[in-house]
């Protein structure tokens, strides 16, 4: 009978599938088994999962572009506000001088004044590097002056700044205002 069981057990064809349930039930994780359908439900919700979590994290970068876009334009916006307080400043004195000019009498004081409102404007703008453009006396520059006009002039050679109309600003190397000048163009003929 036992030669019967081992020619049996030869003639059955091998199942890989009643060998895995077989190993299972003999290591006693049953559990563990799944079905394919079990691991394409569980495959799919690992996809949709990690699908969720790429738009998450899009959504996040996009949100900070946004929160840096609009910080920056923030700075742009607001960049001049430390000068704009200490121009106030000014302006406060300013009005200041006005006011004492209606009630003195005496001009001297009035002058005084406003020299020092003028001065404390000129150490305020330079406190964020804004400075005057040197221009009378000086070689004609394009780079720096604007020619309004020209004349003639016995004191200038010609090419030379003879009249300073407005004074020009730069900050930081950059010519934010040229200096409107009347060029010479040299003695009278």
């Amino acid at each position: 009978m036992s030669e019967a069981m081992s020619e049996n057990e030869i003639d059955e064809p091998i199942d890989d599938e009643s060998n895995a349930t077989d190993d299972a039930f003999a290591s006693g994780d049953i559990d563990e088994v799944e079905t394919r359908d079990e691991e394409m439900d569980r495959l799919r919700e690992a996809a949709d999962s990690a699908d969720k979590r790429v738009l998450m994290a899009q959504a996040e970068a996009e949100n900070f572009r946004k929160r840096m876009r609009r910080d920056y334009e923030d700075q742009l916006k607001y960049a001049a506000v430390p000068l704009v307080n200490d121009i106030l400043q000014v302006r406060d004195n300013l009005w200041r001088a006005l006011e004492a000019a209606q009630s003195a009498e005496d001009n001297a004081g009035l002058k005084e004044g406003v020299a020092m409102v003028a001065k404390q404007l000129d150490d305020q703008l330079a406190k964020h590097g804004v400075k005057e453009i040197p221009a009378a006396g000086e070689l004609f520059d394009p780079n720096y002056h604007e020619a309004i006009s020209q004349m003639p002039s016995a004191d200038h050679a010609e090419g030379m700044v003879a009249h300073v109309a407005a004074t020009g600003f730069q900050m930081h190397e950059r010519v934010i205002r040229p200096s409107q000048v009347v060029v010479s163009t040299g003695s009278p003929s």
